[in-house]
């Protein structure tokens, strides 16, 4: 599935792109830690895996993240409260995100938690994981049956596995999950957080068939950009090209409407868009004002730009209807974070 990003890159310049994504997955985390530092939200575990940033970042970009970090979780802890946590969570594209251990912390673990990145950001994370207690520890202490396996490139335990791979082959990265019991009969939650946009919209439409063909009951949440063919958009783009960053899925993140089109397009039920304004909108308005009132936003007309060019979405599929897990879901079209 890679092919056509390789029809139209020599070697060189494929691993030269992918260097580019894999170097978005260190910029956000340094501004997750930024944010959290700030106070935006609590996250314990952020600041084991990736430096604190040399610079501030900017109010917009810390309340981008904020809306985002809470949109996200919101959805999610919506399906594991209809699940009761009887399901299990892929992350594609994980990065260095700490959910596993947030969840954990809560008493919210799913039956089994799963992610997958390139091998190089895997074996990194993995390093961090063994030589620091805070993070190895959690894992153990959610762990029972056999011995724990963990080598350069995977990690496998009873409720947490990482697994490197390539996500534009989605036939082996079914194989990897399965290698660490993936039970395609669970209700089973995807997200990705700006992955689906450094693929082709041809890699990307085969990863969206493939998991609404592999598991009878699923949600999909995918957050990334969106109204990009505007100015401020273009603007975005030749940012990241600047940095040898191409956006090869940029043209299904046209619109809402395209980006619902591509997951009722490729298998989903049921498929909602909203932009992060309207997000940022519905969070709780105490924790709003609170973290309005921890830096001063001069370019509140930017912010909005920033926010009205990113999206979540989300999709659905339960065409077992297994005790109508997903029943209720759908009301989140007209949300009420």
């Amino acid at each position: 599935m890679a092919a056509a990003a390789r029809d139209h890159l020599p070697a060189a310049g494929l691993d030269e792109a992918d260097e580019a994504v894999r170097g978005t997955c260190e910029d956000a985390s340094v501004c997750k830690r930024f944010a959290v530092s700030v106070g935006y939200w609590k996250d314990p575990y952020i600041q084991y895996f990736v430096r604190q940033a040399k610079e501030r970042k900017a109010p917009e970009i810390n309340r981008g993240y904020y809306a985002r970090v809470h949109g996200v979780s919101y959805l999610l802890k919506a399906f594991l409260k209809k699940t009761e946590c009887n399901c299990q969570i892929v992350n594609l594209g994980a990065g260095m995100d700490t959910l596993f251990w947030r969840l954990k912390d809560e008493n919210l673990l799913p039956r089994k938690y799963f992610e997958v990145d390139f091998p190089m950001i895997v074996a990194r994370k993995i390093h961090n994981i063994k030589s620091k207690p805070p993070l190895s520890k959690p894992i153990m202490e959610s762990h029972s049956g056999e011995s724990l396996l963990i080598d350069s490139h995977s990690l496998d335990s009873s409720r947490y596995s990482i697994i490197g791979g390539d996500l534009r082959f989605s036939s082996d990265l079914e194989e990897k999950l399965k290698k660490h019991n993936l039970d395609i009969q669970l209700p089973t939650l995807l997200i990705a957080e700006c992955v689906l946009v450094y693929m082709t919209p041809q890699q990307s439409a085969n990863l969206l068939k493939w998991a609404a063909s592999t598991f009878p009951v699923a949600m999909f949440i995918n957050y990334e950009q969106v109204n990009m063919t505007d100015r401020f958009g273009q603007i975005m783009i030749e940012n990241l090209q600047r940095r040898q960053c191409n956006l090869a899925g940029v043209e299904v993140c046209k619109s809402l409407d395209s980006q619902r089109e591509r997951l009722l397009l490729n298998g989903w039920e049921t498929a909602h868009a909203i932009d992060m304004m309207k997000v940022y909108s519905f969070l709780p308005q105490a924790d709003v004002k609170r973290i309005e009132g921890l830096e001063f936003l001069d370019e509140k007309e930017l912010f909005e730009q920033l926010m009205q060019h990113y999206c979540i979405c989300w999709a659905s599929k339960d065409s077992s209807n297994l005790g109508n897990v997903l029943q209720g879901l759908e009301g989140l079209a007209s949300i009420t974070f």
